[in-house]
C-alpha cells in the first residue's frame, strides 16, 4: 500500500480528519476529536499505529511479525503495523475499520448519530 492510498482509505471513513499535533511528518486521522490512526506517511518502510482490542492486539503481534507494539503509545491498546507487503490491502483496511469503530463506538451517543455510525465491521 502507497502512502496516498493509506491516507484516502483513513480519509475515507465518516467524519476522518487529518491533523499534525505531532509535526508535520506524523499525518493523525481522527474522528470528533479522538485519534484512531497515526502514520508518519513519508517513513520507509511506512507504518501506521491503530487502536486494538488488547486480547486481539496481542494476538495479531504473535501471528504477524509486521505488527508490533504501539510505537511511543499505550502498548496494551495500540499495535503499529509495517506496511512491508507481508499483510494483504483488505487485512490492513478491516485494522483501520476497527480502529474507527472503537474510538466510534466510545463517543457519546450525539456523535455516533451524527456520523450515521453503524460499525463498518456490521455493514
Amino acid at each position: 500500500m502507497k502512502p496516498a492510498a493509506l491516507a484516502k482509505l483513513c480519509l475515507g471513513l465518516p467524519g476522518a480528519r487529518e491533523e499534525f499535533p505531532f509535526g508535520e511528518d506524523n499525518s493523525v486521522f481522527k474522528v470528533s476529536g479522538k485519534m484512531f490512526a497515526l502514520s508518519p506517511l513519508k517513513a520507509k518502510p511506512l507504518r501506521i499505529s491503530l487502536k486494538c482490542e488488547p486480547d486481539l492486539a496481542v494476538r495479531l503481534r504473535a501471528e504477524h511479525p509486521a505488527i508490533i507494539p504501539g510505537y511511543h503509545l499505550n502498548k496494551q491498546h495500540w499495535n503499529t503495523v509495517e506496511l512491508d507487503g507481508s499483510l494483504t490491502d483488505d487485512f490492513v483496511r478491516e485494522m483501520i475499520e476497527d480502529s474507527y469503530d472503537l474510538v466510534v463506538a466510545s463517543l457519546p451517543k450525539r456523535e455516533r448519530e451524527k456520523l450515521k455510525w453503524v460499525g463498518l465491521s456490521q455493514e
